[in-house]
């Protein structure tokens, strides 16, 4: 029971025999005691004055008084107009610390057979450009979502629909038929999202030549859109690639795979990955039929040009186009088909789509379309909408090539680190290969944890010279202090020094290290938090307060030099279970904890 239980079951107690009244322990409301008073915990007396008929300082001081003689986990208090500032004892906190060093796993509860499922969708890259930095800030969501919700007892499939079809690939794929000269990733030396990344830029800069061109023979924007040679050939290669051409479909293979095989190189150095991935080039027939079934039923309708429409003007949106007139596709095709075999093939609880919030009225319309066609699932979809990520100079381009690649990104992280720590000498010591590794999980922390540590449905702008500090509220700071915790306890091992499964009851606390004691075991309540509302945020700052605080006892106690040897068990004993919460809150953002700095 933790003692925020006891407290609880101790004020109901109290309740009753102060005053007669029956509460339950949702009504009792404990927080923690701001910084400027005296105290652990402070309930708040407010929702009780109906029932005690007396004023609020009256009631906070008849309540405390009767927990300090009643509730053996209450040492003192005092009272602040309508709060109940309550000390614990300091047998608790010894008592807490013991139930701490008990688990493990404090915080994490483990899925069984009947957990319900939950499915998270992230990455959904295009095949024809690499992965970029919004790219990044997706997958480390959906990475840390994911495991934030299997710590919190459910079962997980992480999952990814990758865009390989459409006019945009056509696009890549077209270039590099006109402009590529047989140019593949061996023989120009690139990666081959890469590669494919180029071409879609040169489509881009040639359509807007000729889109000139056009234009200076007198012909409006919409005029020479309309006659573009390139943006035709296009829409003919796409059409083409729909009814199975031969000759379209091996090149859209052969470049495809390219990509396949830069992404997957990505996702490695990222330390992402995917439990099954779907590809729009299937789910998209399955898109086709559902909807040509809804065409049939009358749920959708037919314009004269062919094309396929959903009116959703009855539920206060607009007409979406759900087929070409050529028959072709759109992306709601596609995701109402990657949705029903999704179902199909898993029993899902809950579905998670990690997208941009530029997406939202997509997503919007996703859940209605669902469930007009008739799915039970339609209205539970969850879009889990998060704010762009730029750079201090603003807003990125794919088709104008001005977009922060992930692998340079990371290179340039790693890169980073490496530099500022020769500037600082923290790689003294270390063989080449023991640098390069630390160096590796230093960078690629920073990035994490700098992305992770901001609230998903806020903009943020990422800048790369601030992520990485050994002074601040970093990922570098997190795994430098949980370094040397780690440090510490090597050193007192070292010593001979064997710390107990339990410490002794009587062991003096200083308030510091109550403090201490009381923020690792608020680590369960901020990982249900964080599972709850989807904010890889929360353990983010969570394990930065945990490590500030530490730093501050380290600065201000020794462990190693204390006199008292039961005083420096129980500070090893705390040490030690500071580092496991942190090594199991930056395992939930998907960075690695060195044991080494």
């Amino acid at each position: 029971m933790t003692i925020e239980q006891q407290l609880a079951e101790s004020v109901i107690s109290g309740m009753h025999s102060l005053y007669g009244a029956e509460v339950t322990a949702d009504q009792v409301q404990l927080q923690k005691t701001k910084k400027e008073f005296q105290g652990h915990l402070t309930l708040v007396v407010f929702p009780f004055l109906r029932l005690s008929k007396k004023s609020p300082v009256q009631t906070a001081q008849e309540l405390g008084e009767y927990l300090l003689r009643e509730a053996p986990a209450v040492a003192g208090f005092n009272v602040i107009k309508g709060f109940l500032n309550l000390t614990v004892a300091e047998t608790c906190w010894i008592e807490l610390l013991n139930e701490l060093n008990r688990q493990p796993h404090y915080g994490i509860r483990p899925a069984t057979e009947q957990s319900p499922l939950v499915m998270i969708e992230y990455s959904s890259p295009n095949t024809n450009k690499p992965l970029h930095l919004g790219h990044i800030r997706n997958n480390l969501l959906g990475f840390s979502l994911a495991k934030i919700l299997a710590a919190n007892g459910y079962r997980v499939v992480k999952t990814n629909i990758v865009n390989d079809r459409g006019i945009h690939i056509c696009k890549s794929m077209l270039a590099w038929q006109k402009w590529g000269e047989g140019a593949t990733p061996a023989s120009s030396g690139k990666k081959g999202d890469h590669l494919a990344g180029d071409y879609y830029v040169l489509f881009d800069k040639h359509y807007k030549a000729e889109l000139k061109a056009l234009e200076a023979t007198g012909l409006s924007r919409e005029e020479a859109e309309a006659q573009s040679v390139l943006m035709a050939e296009a829409r003919e290669m796409l059409r083409r690639w729909e009814a199975g051409d031969s000759d379209v479909v091996a090149l859209w293979q052969t470049m495809n795979g390219w990509v396949y095989e830069g992404f997957d190189a990505t996702y490695k150095r990222l330390g992402v990955d995917f439990d099954h991935i779907y590809y729009e080039s299937q789910t998209y027939l399955e898109g086709k039929k559902t909807v040509l079934d809804g065409l049939a039923k009358g749920i959708f309708y037919q314009r004269d040009d062919h094309s396929v429409w959903a009116d959703l003007r009855p539920d206060g949106l607009d007409e979406k186009l759900l087929l070409r007139s050529d028959g072709t596709s759109v992306y709601m095709t596609q995701d109402i088909g990657t949705a029903k075999l999704r179902f199909d093939d898993y029993p899902i609880h809950r579905m998670i789509y990690v997208v941009g919030n530029e997406q939202n009225y997509h997503f919007q319309v996703l859940s209605i379309l669902l469930d007009k066609l008739g799915f039970s699932f339609g209205k539970g979809l969850v879009h889990f909408s998060y704010g762009m990520v730029e750079l201090p100079e603003g807003k990125m381009k794919s088709r104008e090539g001005t977009v922060v690649d992930a692998d340079d990104l990371m290179e340039e992280m790693i890169g980073t680190a490496r530099d500022i720590s020769n500037e600082l000498g923290k790689l003294e010591g270390l063989s080449p290969r023991e640098a390069d590794e630390i160096i590796r999980v230093i960078g690629l922390g920073a990035l994490k944890y700098f992305m992770l540590k901001v609230d998903p449905r806020k903009n943020m702008v990422f800048n790369p010279k601030e992520s990485i500090d050994f002074n601040g509220n970093t990922g570098s700071f997190i795994q430098y202090t949980y370094a040397r915790i780690c440090s510490v306890l090597r050193k007192a091992k070292a010593q001979g020094l064997v710390w107990p499964e339990q410490v002794a009851p009587d062991t003096p606390l200083t308030t510091k290290e109550e403090a201490l004691i009381q923020l690792t075991a608020d680590y369960a309540a901020v990982v249900r938090e964080a599972g709850d509302t989807y904010s890889p945020a929360c353990i983010a700052n969570y394990v930065y307060d945990l490590v500030k605080e530490y730093n501050q006892f380290y600065h201000d106690y020794s462990i190693l030099n204390e006199a008292n040897e039961a005083v420096k068990m129980m500070r090893l004993v705390l040490s030690a279970n500071v580092a496991g919460i942190v090594r199991s809150g930056m395992s939930l953002l998907g960075i690695e904890a060195p044991e080494r700095m």
